[in-house]
């Protein structure tokens, strides 16, 4: 059983339109999956973000932070012969 569809339409510039034909067309796929592989991969990367990002505010809320210096003092140390360790909470 398929699921329900619905059309959507984007007008997208034509070079991209052309990337889009070219790649249906190597990977002898319609235009109309390789846009819904796209489209899919992007909520999918767009709502780990939102995920991610609602998790950290969890954290700065909880009060489990590194201080500002010691990730600076981290960074600054990978360049050097005894890197420091990566800080925790």
């Amino acid at each position: 059983m398929t699921a329900p569809t619905k059309a959507l339409t984007a007008h997208v510039p034509l070079d991209l339109a052309d990337q889009v034909d070219a790649l249906a067309s190597r990977q002898k796929r319609s235009r109309e999956w390789v846009i819904e592989q796209a489209l899919a991969a992007w909520i999918e990367r767009e709502e780990e973000w939102h995920r991610m990002t609602l998790e950290g505010l969890a954290d700065v809320d909880a009060g489990r932070t590194i201080d500002h210096e010691r990730v600076k003092a981290w960074a600054a140390s990978l360049s050097t012969d005894n890197p420091l360790p990566l800080p925790t909470v």
